[in-house]
């Protein structure tokens, strides 16, 4: 297995992508085609053998042909011949009749016997023609470009000491993927949203989605889907949480684009003017009531505060928190 390495990660269509290793298809391809080049030549032989044996039974028939009708002639002279010379011209007559015979039952039996032969060396220049055309196609293939432009991504694969990106030299069983070529315009967002917001969203809803891998731009699109049943998040920590999962179409592409890239996902849903919020972190309960921890000069102040609404990792709040504050995202009363 040969990865063209030298390629930018950027591919055109038609540029060399993965290349395997053709020493044994070569050298199977010259054989096939020897054993085909032998089959053509035996064929051409056994057809000339045949055709020699057809003209030989041919004079043969007719010799015999001629045989008979001289002794036909010859045993017509009974009336004008010695009696003893009328029997041995009856006998020349059957005899030649038989050899007559003989020869046309050698005749088709020699037709039968060459057409066979012939069949046989076709059969065997089929199988030979099959192994070279099923070796140039193997060859063919042995040497895969892009089909389209895009940016290539190497899969892992087990190496016996774990998960590797496939390297040059290493093997591919028979189905194995080797790269991802991904269409750009198809790659989806997908995300996963709370129970209690999934409500709040709808299909064809706009977002907004801010790729951790490309700060400087910011992209926008359309939730596409959203899951009808909830699934467990093994991201989410134990215990694992349920929630929904919701594929977003992009509008706009980059050629930076590739799998497994990560960011926030951004949907507008309502719009509070001057609305004040904290991290969720920042949110504590102590009896039963909501507290927040705000920095005042020495120390940190317990106090109530009104939750207005929630959005994932933000609490807007109503009252008992304003703007410029500082909040603990840890419980100080809390001696670690």
């Amino acid at each position: 297995l040969s990865l063209h390495d030298a390629l930018p990660i950027l591919v055109k269509p038609g540029d060399v992508v993965v290349e395997f290793d053709k020493t044994k298809t070569e050298q199977d391809l010259a054989q096939y085609r020897s054993s085909l080049k032998s089959a053509e030549a035996e064929i051409e032989q056994a057809r000339a053998q045949a055709r020699l044996a057809e003209e030989e039974d041919k004079t043969a028939v007719m010799k015999a042909g001629y045989d008979v009708e001289a002794a036909k002639l010859e045993a017509s002279k009974q009336e004008i011949v010695s009696k003893i010379e009328g029997q041995e011209a009856e006998l020349k007559l059957a005899d030649a009749e038989q050899k007559l015979r003989e020869a046309k039952i050698k005749q088709k039996s020699d037709e039968t016997l060459n057409k066979a032969t012939i069949e046989s060396k076709e059969e065997a220049s089929k199988k030979a023609k099959y192994d070279v055309a099923r070796a140039e196609r193997s060859l063919a293939q042995m040497t895969l470009r892009a089909p389209s432009a895009g940016t290539i991504s190497l899969l892992q694969h087990w190496t016996g000491s774990g998960e590797a990106p496939y390297r040059p030299g290493d093997r591919a069983w028979p189905g194995a993927a080797i790269a991802e070529l991904p269409d750009a315009t198809t790659l989806r967002v997908t995300a996963r949203v709370d129970e209690t917001e999934r409500g709040r969203l709808a299909v064809k809803q706009p977002v907004t989605v801010q790729l951790n891998a490309m700060p400087d731009r910011e992209f926008t699109g359309h939730i596409e889907q959203i899951g009808a049943i909830a699934s467990i998040d093994f991201s989410g920590g134990w215990p694992f949480p349920r929630n929904f999962i919701l594929l977003i179409a992009l509008d706009q592409t980059d050629p930076r684009f590739k799998p497994g890239l990560t960011g926030q996902v951004m949907v507008v849903v309502d719009r509070v003017p001057e609305a004040l919020t904290i991290p969720a972190q920042a949110l504590f309960q102590r009896s039963g009531q909501n507290v927040a921890y705000v920095w005042q000069g020495t120390q940190f102040e317990e106090r109530a505060i009104e939750v207005g609404r929630r959005s994932g990792d933000k609490i807007m709040v109503a009252k008992g928190v304003r703007a410029g504050e500082q909040v603990a995202l840890k419980d100080p009363t809390v001696k670690e």
